[in-house]
């Protein structure tokens, strides 16, 4: 972890910083159910446990997961203002797949794989651009249009019928939250619904913090040779932040009262920032103002919230031991010739300055990984009751894998 609905309400609060003001959208937690507090129960009855160190490094494993998890579950693909006008595309690589999502006129959004059906080249060699009509691919010239309907063959009469009529490219599935663009590439037909697979706990809690009202600031992106449930379990702990991010004796104090929540395939934990301590012992605590909230989407989604800004991490798998990995940084839009948004935007880069240099520990840390991923030594992980994430994640991953 990085440290730094029904009804739900959304304040203005004033951020002083030397003699500026700042007045910034904050969500707070409203009607929303309690997440830390007295009567919430901060861990599962799960306890610690030992688990097999081959998960990160088997890649008969690692086929299976592309194929029965990173083939049936929703995933990031991009922000929805990369793809604001009609005929515009991103594309999302990864795990052997490379997928096209178009914005029709209409203002639907249609995926596809990128997958020329005559000769399997990519139909469209830009990673992303804007108002296409229709797409050519650049190997023989057959065309496409923007839901991926095959429209257009030099020299039809050429092929059989039989084999090129009313066909295109392979459909994905695609939808969006929270200003996000996700995609399933089980298809149309065989995704579970976008929300259900999110969730009503997620979706209202981190529903909170508007997202969809938010701008792209900036992506990060690293090639890390360590496998991508390696960095998920990084995010689903926070008994390394003392030793690895250096973090002060008050928020190794705080960590050890956060809450962990397990809903569906999904976590949630709460993180208290020391200044709020005092405050836990109300029933009407509000988690959104007063703690960092995390959120994990199986497989691969990492939410991290601040009341100001919030992070997304995103392991994207290239193999059984190599990873794309992004950092997305968002912040609420405004004018930056307002002097009371300036200060919020000077406050909030600077903190983003600070998660730069907490995401550079673990990339640090994974070079070590790197190090001993083969070692005839790491056969199994030790883990502590306040790392079960970690080995109810794997458990999921298994139970879906031999589905």
């Amino acid at each position: 972890m990085v440290v730094a609905v029904v009804a739900t309400s959304v304040f203005l609060v004033e951020i002083v910083q030397g003699n500026e003001v700042a007045v910034v959208h904050i969500p707070v937690r409203g009607e929303l159910q309690a997440r830390l507090g007295p009567s919430v129960k901060a861990l599962p009855e799960y306890g610690p446990s030992v688990m097999d160190a081959s998960v990160y490094r088997d890649p008969t494993r690692f086929e299976l997961e592309r194929e029965r998890v990173l083939g049936r579950h929703w995933m990031i693909a991009g922000r929805s203002e990369q793809v604001q006008g009609s005929g515009d595309w991103i594309t999302y690589e990864g795990h052997d797949e490379c997928i096209v999502v178009v914005r029709q006129a209409e203002g639907s959004l249609s995926a596809f794989h990128n997958v020329c059906r005559h000769r399997g080249p990519a139909i469209i060699a830009e990673k992303t651009g804007c108002g296409a009509r229709r797409f050519s691919c650049p190997y023989h010239g057959w065309v496409y249009d923007t839901k991926g309907k095959l429209v257009g063959i030099p020299e039809r009469e050429d092929f059989g019928n039989e084999h090129v009529t009313d066909i295109g490219a392979i459909p994905v599935a695609v939808g969006e939250w929270g200003g996000w663009v996700w995609i399933n590439l089980a298809g149309p037909d065989k995704a579970v619904p976008l929300l259900e697979s999110i969730g009503p706990d997620i979706s209202n809690d981190l529903g909170a913090f508007k997202m969809e009202d938010m701008i792209l600031h900036e992506v990060l992106e690293w090639d890390v040779p360590i496998n991508y449930k390696a960095i998920v379990d990084g995010f689903n702990e926070i008994y390394h932040v003392t030793e690895l991010h250096h973090s002060p004796p008050e928020f190794t104090k705080a960590t050890r009262f956060a809450s962990f929540h397990v809903t569906g395939d999904n976590f949630m934990c709460f993180v208290p920032r020391p200044v709020s301590l005092e405050e836990l012992g109300s029933e009407s605590y509000d988690h959104h103002r007063n703690s960092i909230c995390h959120y994990v989407v199986f497989p691969n989604t990492v939410f991290n919230c601040n009341p100001e800004h919030l992070q997304v991490f995103q392991p994207i798998p290239l193999g059984v031991d190599r990873t794309k990995f992004l950092c997305w940084e968002l912040i609420y839009p405004g004018d930056i010739n307002d002097p009371e948004y300036a200060s919020y935007y000077k406050k909030t880069m600077a903190h983003w300055e600070v998660l730069k240099g907490v995401v550079g520990e673990d990339i640090g840390i994974y070079d070590q990984m790197t190090r001993t991923k083969k070692s005839s030594a790491f056969n199994e992980q030790i883990l502590s009751e306040r790392e079960f994430k970690i080995a109810m994640y794997h458990e999921n991953m298994d139970r879906k894998i031999r589905d």
